[in-house]
């Protein structure tokens, strides 16, 4: 049976973006949805609206900041860079995922017999 691609929680999109960013300096936001794609091994498929309204959101927020450059291909492009802000959301939003993380993984992992009397 074929593995399903997988779903978002809100806010999730948002927390791989600045991480890609972090890790892969200033991408525009083809590279960074295939990045996304790549490092999840394929599990998720971002398109164009999805990845777009990410940036723009974290740009309004003032957690990326944007410049137009030129692509590899020699295209013109909006390439996201993260701000300072944005490296402090990171570091909050990942210590969050990981304490809701690691909440699922124990409810999940725990015997879930019912007690009911």
């Amino acid at each position: 049976m074929p593995q399903e691609k997988l779903d978002f929680l809100q806010g999730t999109l948002d927390l791989l973006v600045l991480q890609t960013l972090v890790t892969m300096g200033p991408r525009h936001g083809y590279g960074i949805a295939r990045r996304i794609e790549q490092v999840g091994a394929d599990a998720l498929i971002l398109n164009q609206g999805t990845i777009y309204a990410a940036l723009v959101r974290l740009q309004q927020g003032k957690l990326i900041k944007a410049e137009w450059g030129r692509s590899e291909n020699n295209r013109k492009a909006k390439f996201y860079e993260i701000t300072a802000r944005g490296r402090k959301r990171l570091v909050t939003e990942a210590e969050n995922w990981q304490r809701v993380a690691g909440v699922v993984h124990r409810i999940l992992e725990a015997d879930n017999t019912p007690s009911f009397p």
